[in-house]
């Protein structure tokens, strides 16, 4: 009988522990973005690495989003394997053209000839009074622009295993990790690594719905599923994990199992990834769906800042359960 060894770790530790063996294992590697040296980064994932690597390979950055991620893009197309963190998936939308225009573009616009291995780490999300500023859900933005691959780690083991591929892969890649599960806590195993960033993963198996969800709404899904088992009524929970390109197969296997859906997605509803995803079953799956899809989002407004208000504006255990409900009250 083999042994599993565990440690217990965080999430912030997972990343941390990712970032540091991808940059003992190949020195083309380093982390670049504001306050990640020094300061140790402004959710603590760089804690300690400035000690370990120098200032040479943990670069702090000016507040200028478009200039250092424009840097990542040339020292991607220089050789090097850069790691650029953003602090937040709003302040990204000043480096959007960066993104877009030439990290996206290049190796399209060059008729393949130069390719972008570029990694950007960005916290996203609500669920902290965080405000408007720093609260939102953008993932569906950046998972609607060909030439990137988009990851939502919601686990231990994909926040410390999506790294190395991401930094495998030729092209950009965007990683975005929800603020509320920084301290998320659990044990990991000791040899924990690589992980696949190409399927959307079963994290929990039922029969009457399937809750499709991502990053920081995995939780609460499982939470739904929950409430739901109380009632007797069994739901399977599928955590998309990649949400550019998605993996259909995994999605549609699922629903065609259960024959109801509920796609639980931070953003807003309208344009949202939820109505992507929502889409696609329609489109694939319609006659083996017993009732319409429905949608958990977030409420469209700026995010508020008084905890009641930013509770009630998105998604949570007992909306998601209600909507699985809807799926078999009208079906």
């Amino acid at each position: 009988m083999t042994t599993v060894t565990t440690v217990e770790a965080t999430y912030r530790e997972a990343m941390r522990e990712a970032i540091a063996e991808a940059m003992r294992a190949d020195e083309r590697v380093f982390l670049m973005g504001e306050d990640v040296g020094s300061y140790g980064g402004s959710f603590a994932v760089s804690l300690g690495l400035l000690e370990e690597f120098g200032p040479e390979r943990i670069r702090d950055a000016p507040l200028s989003e478009s200039g250092f991620v424009g840097a990542g893009i040339g020292a991607a197309l220089g050789g090097m394997r850069p790691i650029v963190e953003i602090m937040t998936v709003n302040f990204s939308l000043l480096a959007l053209d960066q993104i877009l225009n030439n990290a996206a573009s290049l190796l399209h616009m060059s008729g393949g000839q130069f390719n972008v291995p570029l990694v950007i780490r960005m916290t996203t999300g609500a669920g902290r009074q965080l405000a408007a500023q720093h609260s939102h859900s953008l993932e569906g933005w950046y998972a609607h622009i060909p030439g990137l691959r988009v990851l939502a780690p919601a686990t231990l083991e994909d926040a410390r295993g999506m790294l190395a591929p991401a930094l495998a892969d030729p092209d950009p890649v965007l990683i975005f990790e929800h603020g509320s599960l920084y301290n998320l806590a659990g044990e990991l195993p000791t040899d924990a690594g690589a992980v696949d960033i190409e399927h959307a993963a079963i994290r929990r198996s039922g029969e009457d719905v399937t809750l499709i969800a991502y990053g920081g709404c995995v939780g609460k899904a499982m939470a739904a599923a929950d409430l739901l088992a109380a009632e007797g009524s069994s739901a399977e929970v599928v955590d998309l994990r990649t949400l550019r390109p998605l993996d259909d197969a995994t999605i549609l296997a699922s629903v065609r199992a259960t024959h109801r859906a509920v796609v639980v997605d931070e953003g807003w509803r309208s344009g949202s990834l939820a109505a992507e995803v929502s889409a696609r079953i329609t489109e694939q799956a319609f006659y083996d769906l017993d009732a319409p899809v429905e949608r958990v989002c977030t409420a469209e407004v700026p995010l508020p800042y008084p905890r009641h208000l930013e509770e009630a504006a998105l998604p949570q255990p007992e909306t998601i359960a209600a909507a699985a409900r809807r799926t078999w009250e009208g079906g």
